[in-house]
């Protein structure tokens, strides 16, 4: 569905995450960049799509060089521009009463969508969202498997926790700036983490 939103629309990437507990869970991507936005988001906790999913609507990032958007998410800005995006669309997957995660578009040049588009954009995101609450429990093993590298993310944010003696939502806040500050994804760092590769000391910073 993402290939078919690139299709449909004028953007030139497409991503859709489920909702997780703290870190988006990415199911698809159109390609590789519109991928690594996808993780830059989950690594930094900020961007248009955490942003649908806190909020539960379409959030509309169309100039991400400069303005409000730009101002709004200033770390994923810069990260999206370097790449060269520069807007986004974040659609939430789900219902009114449920938010099960969103769908991005990529843009390369600012912009908004025309009235037509957004209606466009919304019924892709509506078909993703049938699929999701339709599919049968013993066909959604894979769902499993994409959780996978997210569940290694909440093992991770349990032993910084245990290092350093603070709760989850400061223990996940360092690893987000330890990846952020290595250019690392969050799952990378992770990784790091449960293999000891990297130790969060008692000073309160990561150790190699």
């Amino acid at each position: 569905m993402c290939a078919v939103a690139v299709r449909l629309l004028p953007v030139t990437g497409a991503s859709a995450s489920l909702r997780g507990e703290g870190v988006p869970v990415r199911l698809c991507a159109s390609g590789d960049r519109a991928s690594y936005l996808a993780e830059i988001q989950a690594t930094l906790g900020t961007g248009p799509c955490v942003t649908a999913v806190e909020e539960g609507v379409p959030v509309l990032a169309c100039d991400l060089t400069c303005g409000a958007d730009a101002g709004r998410w200033p770390f994923f800005a810069q990260q999206a521009t370097a790449v060269g995006v520069h807007a986004v669309y974040a659609l939430p997957l789900g219902t009114d009463a449920a938010c099960l995660g969103t769908l991005d578009l990529y843009r390369d040049s600012p912009g908004g969508l025309s009235a037509p588009q957004l209606r466009t954009a919304r019924l892709v995101a509506g078909v993703i969202t049938v699929a999701l609450m339709a599919l049968p429990r013993r066909e959604g093993a894979w769902l499993d498997e994409v959780a996978g590298d997210h569940d290694e993310v909440y093992r991770a944010v349990g032993m910084i926790m245990a290092q350093l003696r603070i709760g989850a939502d400061e223990a996940l806040a360092r690893l987000r700036a330890d990846a952020f500050a290595r250019d690392r994804t969050v799952q990378a760092v992770a990784r790091e983490v449960l293999t000891h590769r990297r130790h969060f000391g008692h000073d309160g910073g990561p150790g190699p």
